[in-house]
């Protein structure tokens, strides 16, 4: 594999198990914030989603995301605007 495709199938310090559960503790916490109510899946893929949100939101700040702590507060944020967006374009 070189070393493109594997900087974009994972982030440093975060392997597969880790961002499982990164996904659902900030899909979980964008779901308390955002007043919304989801499933456990809903929060997974809207956690997950927005850790690649909120990493590419920090590349652009030229913030530093890797570990654990970091990509959570990554994908918090990113899951936030996820719904955010959702939100807006559903018309709620």
């Amino acid at each position: 594999m070189n070393d493109q495709a594997y900087a974009f199938l994972s982030q440093p310090g975060v392997g597969f198990f880790s961002m499982i559960l990164i996904g659902v503790i900030a899909g979980w916490v964008a779901e308390r914030i955002t007043e919304s109510n989801h499933g456990l899946l809903t929060n997974l893929i809207v956690g997950v989603a927005g850790a690649f949100v909120g990493g590419e939101l920090a590349s652009l700040l030229n913030i530093e995301v890797f570990g654990f702590f970091r990509t959570l507060v990554a994908a918090i944020v990113g899951a936030i605007i996820l719904l955010w967006a959702w939100r807006a374009l559903r018309g709620r």
